[in-house]
């Protein structure tokens, strides 16, 4: 039995009809010859499960809500009820898997077993077929997921997962008497913390005003946005999309200008973003804002395989500038300020405090708030999520499938219908879209537009570099 960390929990309260909070995990693979059966792939995911701990635990709730809930593995855990399994529709293009992915998005996870579904999806063009993993964010975050993937990985088509040092074990439901004691002893420890995670926070919050007031370069803050169509309540329905990009392409960029892989992606966003919004008649000469989690974990030790250890920064999105160079160079200028704000608060001070939420009242919050449509009425505290997360460079395999593409998604928030996910692996970058599909019905556009301003940006790397020459 373990406890949720606060910042795990926070993924479950804040979960509504229309503000699911799962992740997705796409990978696209080429299957083994001769081709397994369904029978086949299911005992292939029973012999790596001990490599995925995470996938055999579900929650048990505190009395009351008293305190955040408990993991235990599952005593009635069943692999069947976790592995789907469906057919794309012909021609079993791009297009076709991403609009199957967005009907997956569109429904939450059943709650009296572990989080997580696994689709199985065959009929894809050239033979390949895809995996979806749906799980809730409040198993894994980004980093976690990304090392996951790589512990039950391997190398080559002959290879096979290691085995498991001693047998599952699962685990008896905890009684109500011992779930309020630990409980009890739980929130004993955290009022006892209490007091230096005051101290320690003012501290940050004084040197974080210092910083501000003696930056050249403004950060933007929550709530202060421009309203584009992605910016309102939530419906359930998603829509998902897909493109990729090559890394080498994104490398020559880098060096041309002398700017980070992360800058490339908040520019190509900013960029397609910018047409998109100039399209429909909604530029507003304003930056977008950009909410981007990074890693929050100590050095050292060994990869994370579950939960959530990650803070958030904002960024301004420079589309209010019409050269795609000015953008990028203006784009990472904020970021760079932004990232040095953080450090000075501290990447651990908000999951710290999310031990505190009150697991009741900030469900009822955020259901009412959800259930009344309270979005639509003020601005919201960014405009979209971005993420980026480094993948393995080396060709994977699972149960002899070589994996060929790997996207991934995070979930969308009342007032911020978009998220944008770039993980790389192998020689590409992989780009994931979703948003609400009442306010962004032809996401294609989006992730297209990523290409438009590469495309701008490698001319003008071109320009430099003959210049230079």
């Amino acid at each position: 039995m373990q406890r949720l960390s606060g910042q795990d929990a926070f993924f479950l309260y804040r979960e509504t009809p229309t503000t699911q909070q799962h992740t997705l995990k796409v990978a696209i693979y080429e299957p083994p010859v001769p081709a397994q059966s369904y029978a086949e792939i299911k005992e292939g995911m029973a012999r790596h499960l001990h490599l995925m701990p995470l996938l055999r635990r579900r929650l048990v709730w505190v009395p009351l809500r008293l305190h955040h809930p408990v993991w235990i593995e599952d005593p009635d855990f069943d692999l069947d009820h976790h592995i789907r399994r469906a057919g794309v529709p012909f021609p079993g293009g791009p297009r076709q898997l991403d609009q199957m992915i967005s009907e997956i998005a569109s429904h939450s996870l059943d709650r009296s077993h572990p989080l997580w579904e696994l689709w199985l999806l065959e009929g894809l063009e050239g033979g390949r077929q895809a995996a979806v993993l749906k799980m809730h964010h409040a198993m894994a975050d980004g980093t976690a997921a990304a090392a996951l993937i790589q512990n039950t990985a391997v190398f080559s088509a002959a290879e096979h997962p290691s085995s498991p040092d001693q047998p599952w074990q699962p685990d008896a439901v905890p009684s109500a008497g011992r779930l309020l004691r630990d409980a009890a002893v739980d929130h004993i420890r955290l009022l006892f913390r209490l007091p230096r995670m005051v101290a320690r926070t003012s501290r940050g919050l004084r040197q974080l005003i210092a910083a501000r007031r003696a930056a050249e370069i403004a950060v933007p803050i929550g709530y202060d946005t421009p309203h584009t169509p992605f910016n309102n309540a939530l419906r359930a329905r998603r829509v998902f999309a897909t493109t990729s990009l090559a890394l080498d392409d994104c490398k020559r960029v880098k060096e041309a200008f002398g700017v980070t892989l992360n800058d490339i992606v908040l520019a190509l966003c900013g960029g397609s973003l910018r047409r998109w919004l100039d399209g429909r008649g909604l530029l507003t000469g304003r930056p977008l804002v950009a909410s981007i989690p990074v890693g929050a974990d100590q050095g050292g030790g060994a990869p994370r395989l579950f939960g959530n250890r990650v803070a958030y920064f904002q960024t301004a999105l420079r589309i209010d500038l019409a050269d795609p160079v000015e953008r990028l160079l203006a784009t990472r200028a904020v970021t760079m300020e932004a990232k040095r704000e953080l450090e000075v608060i501290g990447r651990q001070t908000a999951g710290e405090w999310m031990e505190y939420l009150p697991p009741l009242p900030y469900t009822w919050v955020k259901r009412l708030h959800s259930y009344f449509r309270l979005a639509d009425f003020y601005p919201s505290p960014s405009n979209l999520v971005v993420s980026n997360v480094p993948g393995p460079r080396v060709p994977l395999y699972w149960s002899g499938a070589k994996l060929v593409e790997l996207y991934s998604v995070g979930p969308l928030s009342e007032g911020i219908g978009l998220n944008l996910t770039v993980w790389s692996y192998g020689d590409r970058m992989y780009c994931a879209l979703l948003a609400c599909h009442e306010q962004v019905s032809d996401p294609h556009a989006i992730t297209e537009g990523m290409h438009d301003e590469l495309r701008l940006l490698l001319d003008a790397a071109a320009e430099r570099q003959r210049r230079a020459g």
